[in-house]
């Protein structure tokens, strides 16, 4: 039997469209639909009803997919195993993360990976969303918030903490708050996201904590785009360090609160690292994982 064909047939199932399953394997549609047409022929039963507008499974199709889709999973680990018996890790790694962690975080620190595992080919998967990681075959992810639930793993990375920015343009211009409840009072750069844009947690030395409405005019939905926005002087942001970091050590973003904790949701939230849950981690996995832990030795 053509394996490799099986293969298409368990993308095509996921995936749900042919088309959609081509451009995933780089292949020409038609491929997908001789190779199916092929698997199809050796098997003896149709895999799936076909019409202009819909793909659909046959019952016959449904149940050879629950049966064979582990089986290409275990035989994929297997190889794996076997191969990192033998060599440096290999093969792709497809890793998921929002957009500004992967352009300020993931992008600077690509080259020394590049370096100690030339083998080892990185798709980087950025989107502003949670994707499905078994649809969309993702090794491994980097979420925040609380710990996620779910059939999977999930490692803290780092603790993610934030801080209430403001240019040095602004505070010549508007002057310097006081305290947090001050921004109550001030024209405020928020993320669009719901959770963010009403109000901003605070907590002091003591433990107390306290809400601060905010309110203003600019809302943002991308985390580096919030940044550039408040060296511009257009107000003060609440952001993550690992977006303001670089901007307070070069002198064009300052911390206005320094003695107070703050977030827009939860305290003691982290940055995550997801990937499935199997009884064998991949060595691509496991040294990715240990490269991340060793150069993010800083808040995330």
């Amino acid at each position: 039997m053509d394996f490799e064909a099986v293969r298409v047939f368990v993308d095509v199932m996921k995936l749900r469209s042919f088309a959609a399953a081509a451009r995933q394997r780089d292949m020409d549609p038609s491929s997908v639909s001789r190779s199916i047409a092929s698997l199809e022929s050796e098997l003896g039963f149709r895999l799936f009803h076909r019409t202009t507008r819909k793909l659909a499974p046959t019952e016959a199709g449904s149940e050879y997919y629950a049966r064979v889709q582990s089986l290409i999973g275990e035989f994929d680990r297997a190889g794996e195993a076997a191969m990192d018996l033998v060599s440096l890790p290999i093969g792709t790694l497809r890793v998921t993360a929002c957009t500004s962690f992967g352009q300020r975080v993931l992008a600077p620190i690509l080259p020394k990976l590049r370096s100690q595992y030339p083998n080892l080919t990185i798709d980087l998967v950025l989107v502003d969303h949670h994707v499905d990681m078994v649809e969309e075959q993702i090794d491994i992810a980097v979420r925040f918030g609380s710990r996620p639930e779910g059939d999977f793993i999930a490692s803290k990375l780092v603790p993610r903490r934030f801080q209430v920015c403001a240019s040095p343009a602004y505070i010549d211009k508007y002057g310097q708050p006081a305290h947090p409840t001050d921004l109550e009072n001030l024209d405020c750069l928020l993320f669009s996201m719901p959770g963010y844009r009403s109000a901003w947690k605070f907590r002091d030395a003591s433990n107390e904590i306290f809400n601060v409405p905010v309110s203003g005019h600019l809302l943002v939905s991308h985390g580096m785009t919030m940044t550039a926005c408040a060296v511009a002087g257009l107000g003060p942001s609440l952001l993550p360090d690992w977006l303001s970091r670089q901007e307070i050590a070069s002198g064009s973003l300052v911390d206005l609160f320094p003695k107070y904790e703050c977030t827009a949701t939860d305290f003691d939230t982290a940055a995550w690292l997801i990937y499935p849950s199997h009884s064998y981690l991949p060595t691509k996995v496991s040294v990715f994982v240990e490269f991340l832990r060793a150069e993010i030795s800083g808040p995330a």
